[in-house]
């Protein structure tokens, strides 16, 4: 049984609860059911303070393909002379080695911390391939274009809420999962409170019309229902049993891959519950067993295109996307090509300013 705080709703927040939840301590318990992954750690602060520095660049030596700079001598000279005032340098060629090494032996990855992964970033990437890094300047940039992943880098953001004296020694790891396309209309999101599978529903909130067909739905629970009883169940090795888990079913429904866990906490996001839905679900299977088996786990899917939670027209994370010139500008280049393309189009734009203050 969980320590609940004073409502319920919610069990108690402590470090070794939140670290249950990091990819390297939940990983090696489902490796046979979850995509293959490389966990590269420790890393140096020197990295960490690269993904906190200023503005949005890729380490020396980390693109694939030397690019001839199309920049005037003037303009080189210029740029150098912005570097040594910024005075930000960074290279790792040590860990640019081991990420080409992980993309050899899986020919594509998606990358992610501790914790987080860089999904609001996927515009940074061609959209034809969303997040697919094929060296380590792609991983770089789609980390260092991301909002989500900063949770990871700060221990005060990562035990937020914890109620504890000492906080545990936290290290920064870099995780690189095999690519692969995703058919995110068989992504669901389960929910798991004192040992009782509660809820599932649809991850991707877009409208899927054979979503609504029963027989489709008895299939999802059935598998989900499964899934979490012969794999997830008795490999979840945490003593606390309240945990928030995503599933990507296979074309047929019949299996699926374990794909994430996150904390049964406020910042994971319910999608079609609410907590306090959620919270009552538990209550009456406590107060009746008989009902727990055959009303539980509860299924929630978007029923039709114009429900509320539905977004179908509006892109995912679209208040992170950069400005449709940057978007233009970045065709059929590749992250070196398109550096050098949009910092010739920001100074052309400063000049052509100037010039119209001038006149």
């Amino acid at each position: 049984m969980s320590i609940v705080n004073d409502d319920g709703k919610f069990p108690r927040l402590t470090p070794d609860y939140v670290l249950a939840f990091q990819f390297s301590n939940w990983y090696p318990s489902f490796t046979r059911v979850s995509p293959k992954s490389t966990i590269i750690r420790p890393l140096g602060e020197d990295f960490k303070h690269y993904l906190e520095s200023d503005s949005i660049f890729i380490p020396e030596g980390s693109e694939d393909v030397v690019v001839e700079s199309t920049l005037s001598d003037d303009d080189s000279d210029d740029e150098r002379e912005d570097v040594a005032t910024a005075g930000e340098h960074f290279s790792f060629p040590e860990l640019d080695e081991r990420i080409r090494s992980v993309i050899r032996e899986y020919k594509a990855v998606f990358p992610k911390l501790n914790f987080s992964s860089p999904k609001d970033a996927s515009w940074v990437l061609p959209a034809s391939s969303p997040l697919k890094c094929t060296s380590p300047a792609d991983v770089y940039l789609l980390l260092k274009s991301s909002d989500f992943i900063t949770h990871d880098l700060s221990i005060e953001n990562v035990f937020n809420g914890c109620r504890a004296d000492n906080l545990p020694v936290y290290e920064l790891e870099l995780v690189l999962r095999k690519w692969y396309p995703v058919d995110h209309s068989r992504e669901v999101r389960c929910f798991v409170r004192n040992d009782v599978l509660l809820g599932i529903t649809q991850r991707d909130t877009n409208f899927y019309d054979f979503m609504i067909d029963p027989e489709i739905q008895k299939a999802i629970r059935s598998t989900v229902c499964n899934l979490w009883e012969e794999v997830v169940r008795p490999n979840w090795s945490s003593p606390q049993k309240d945990y928030v888990f995503d599933l990507l079913l296979t074309r047929d429904l019949s299996g699926g891959h374990v794909i994430d866990f996150n904390p049964y906490a406020p910042h994971t996001d319910p999608l079609l519950f609410a907590y306090e839905e959620l919270h009552e679900l538990l209550s009456n299977a406590i107060q009746d067993a008989s009902a727990r088996r055959t009303s539980l786990p509860q299924l929630r899917v978007i029923e039709s295109p114009i429900h509320p939670a539905a977004t179908q027209s509006m892109p995912a994370y679209q208040h992170n996307r950069m400005p449709i010139e940057a978007l233009t500008l970045s065709e059929g280049r590749n992250m070196v090509e398109f550096s050098e393309i949009w910092k010739e189009e920001v100074t052309r734009a400063v000049r052509e300013d100037d010039d119209k203050q001038l006149r």
